[in-house]
């Protein structure tokens, strides 16, 4: 196996344990209750941990990944899992399992400011396809560890083993990484190959017709990273609910229709896998999705029937999933000197999005009803295909796509 590809396997079977890791408490939440001598509120409390500690890694894990490259802190999170997998089931009281939990969350952090930009330093001509699979992978740890845990139920065995199993895997992709070679981290292109004159190696240089600015694209792809967030965690939170209380499906039913939902979500990134960087760019899926998104939400408010509702449910998974880790590779090309850093403020803006959306739909159904959350959904798909029409274009003048030799602006 090439080094290429043994670094991207390690990237993503880190992904799928996280994917595992998002559900790992909600899942265990009778066995810890117990444990920590605690309540249900309480064990909630731990996620909301986990994101915090997601928001206070982002202040320095982006800047760390520039500096120290990737390898290094791609390493570091793995260490940061095995020491909260293996401490979660022995933790002997609450406060320090919420100590762990805020350990996981920097670990997510580390993670993402160090995957994302080594999926496409690795992957440079189908990076787009290279960190769509992210959310492919994730998806499959959370149809995993469902699985894991039943298996250990039925058999009586303490719950820990999950953690434990989880745990060794992440010790042995750390010590795997450290036998890789990674690509320099935040290398720029270079034009021309010859020496100069003074035969001296070239100047690096970015290939722009116009420097980007953070204030204006950087701003904008950062938005992006936030809608992106709300259109599938919204309809992921309530659209169960909205099945049962306004359509009036049974339970199963509405519950059915998330899992519908989830396999257009992985759909769609294969899909995205397969057709990014050869037949469209990140950009063009940018605007269309969401458009499509607010053609299946606005036929979601006038229908009752079952079938239908399926169909819508499967067009909104293929809608939303994946828009994320466009967003952060869009960012990446903007500003490639410095991709660690631009992949932490998209992962800023999409764990804002984690943290206030819930409260601020859960204000919309208790005062005005769950369809008006939907309505809600449909603004926040509008505003996405807005940014994603101004950063098109703004991605034609930096990039120069008129022109096929762009003019270079040096990198000072």
């Amino acid at each position: 196996m090439s080094n290429q590809l043994r670094i991207g396997s390690s990237i993503y079977i880190n992904y799928i344990l996280l994917g595992m890791i998002n559900l790992i408490i909600a899942l265990h939440m009778g066995f810890l209750t117990e444990q920590l001598n605690t309540d249900a509120a309480a064990i909630s409390a731990l996620i909301s941990a986990i994101g915090i500690g997601k928001l206070i890694a982002l202040s320095f894990a982006g800047k760390l990944s520039d500096n120290l490259g990737r390898r290094p802190m791609l390493i570091t999170a793995c260490f940061l899992y095995v020491v909260f997998l293996v401490a979660i089931p022995f933790a002997p009281t609450y406060t320090i399992a919420f100590m762990f939990a805020l350990l996981a969350g920097m670990g997510n952090s580390i993670l993402d400011t160090s995957s994302y930009p080594a999926l496409i330093e690795v992957f440079r001509k189908r990076s787009s396809s290279a960190t769509v699979l992210v959310k492919a992978f994730m998806s499959v740890g959370s149809t995993i560890l469902p699985l894991m845990i039943t298996f250990f139920m039925a058999r009586d065995m303490f719950y820990g083993y999950t953690f434990f199993i989880m745990a060794g895997i992440f010790l042995f992709n750390a010590l795997h990484l450290m036998t890789l070679k990674f690509p320099e981290a935040n290398v720029l292109e270079e034009e021309p190959k010859e020496e100069n004159k003074q035969g001296k190696k070239p100047v690096k240089k970015l290939i722009f017709k116009e420097k980007p600015k953070f204030l204006r694209e950087g701003i904008t792809v950062i938005a992006i990273g936030f809608t992106s967030v709300g259109l599938f965690l919204i309809i992921q939170t309530w659209l169960a609910t909205y099945a049962e209380e306004v359509v009036g499906l049974p339970e199963a039913q509405a519950i059915n229709l998330l899992s519908i939902y989830s396999f257009g979500g992985f759909a769609t990134v294969i899909i995205l896998a397969t057709l990014l960087d050869r037949l469209f760019r990140p950009i063009t899926a940018l605007i269309i999705y969401p458009l499509i998104a607010i053609a299946a939400l606005t036929t979601l408010l006038f229908v009752e029937s079952y079938t239908i509702l399926i169909i819508i449910a499967f067009i909104l998974g293929m809608a939303t999933s994946g828009l994320f880790q466009l967003a952060v590779t869009l960012m990446a090309q903007f500003f490639p000197e410095k991709k660690g850093t631009s992949t932490a403020f998209v992962t800023l803006s999409s764990s804002i999005g984690f943290i206030t959306l819930p409260y601020v739909t859960g204000l919309i159904n208790r005062h005005i009803g769950v369809s008006y959350v939907f309505m809600f959904e449909i603004i926040i798909a509008v505003i996405a295909v807005i940014l994603a029409a101004f950063i098109s274009y703004r991605y034609r003048k930096v990039f120069d796509l008129e022109i096929r030799k762009p003019v270079m602006w040096r990198n000072p």
